[in-house]
């Protein structure tokens, strides 16, 4: 069947899409890149995005090339989020903005008014690409990391695969994978330690101490193979027992 539609739109498709493709509409095919472009070309946009701290995030509408992300700019918008903001609700907000926007150009495209080489060409000196997210680049290392770096892990792979850390619950015990899901830097330092207590009230959550003295608060965590809990319900289960994180455990 030969086809020849007037204008093909992708949207989080992650992959090269062949010339003869590419020639088949009559206005082109456009794209919406929930990034800054040309910052964050690539697989994993909103989550590197959130992982930096960028702030303002935002959404690319533009002409799909054979070079993953980078074609001439049709449209893009800043937006601003919050600090505890995660990848879970970023992505589809932009996703939401970027429609808008492609609607909005629609009438152009069709009629011939932004094409292909009157749209805004990329700054290849500004690229920065977006990696594709491996496992092993969620585990918090409160060692040699802040705890603005840990909670914008937890923002960034809030999806998959999941900010983590090791703590041992009671001297002596086995070490246990547990899942970050909710935490806040706060406003204060302290001496690092592996020590990881209780804040002075009820209603705070654990003070994990990283090594430039940032504290981070774990608001809520999972232990593997458990269901989710706040950290109070975790406090009330130690029954005395102490906690500390550890670094990655031998194989």
């Amino acid at each position: 069947m030969n086809i020849k539609p007037d204008l093909c739109i992708t949207a989080a498709y992650g992959q090269y899409l062949p010339k003869r493709f590419l020639a088949a509409p009559t206005y082109g095919t456009v794209n919406i890149h929930p990034s800054l472009l040309p910052r964050w070309r690539g697989a994993s946009p909103v989550q590197r995005s959130l992982e930096a701290g960028d702030n303002p995030v935002g959404v690319t509408v533009l002409f799909t090339v054979s070079k993953m992300d980078a074609g001439p700019v049709i449209s893009q918008k800043e937006e601003k989020v919050d600090d505890n903001d995660t990848a879970t609700n970023v992505l589809p907000h932009l996703f939401d903005i970027g429609t808008e926007l492609l609607v909005d150009a629609m009438p152009d495209l069709l009629s011939g008014k932004i094409t292909m080489n009157s749209a805004t060409t990329q700054d290849e000196d500004s690229v920065v690409q977006a990696a594709m997210i491996d496992s092993g680049e969620a585990e918090c290392k409160p060692w040699e990391e802040s705890a603005t770096t840990i909670h914008n892990k937890l923002r960034g792979f809030s999806m998959w695969p999941g900010a983590f850390v090791y703590l041992e619950v009671g001297e002596g015990m086995e070490v246990t994978k547990f899942k970050l899901l909710e935490t806040q830097v706060l406003d204060e330092t302290a001496d690092p330690t592996d020590a990881v207590v209780p804040g002075p009230s009820k209603k705070d959550g654990l003070r994990l101490v990283c090594a430039d003295g940032s504290v981070l608060e774990i608001n809520r965590l999972q232990p593997a193979t458990r269901k989710p809990m706040d950290a109070l319900s975790f406090v009330n289960g130690l029954n005395g027992k102490t906690v500390r994180w550890v670094k990655t455990p031998s194989e």
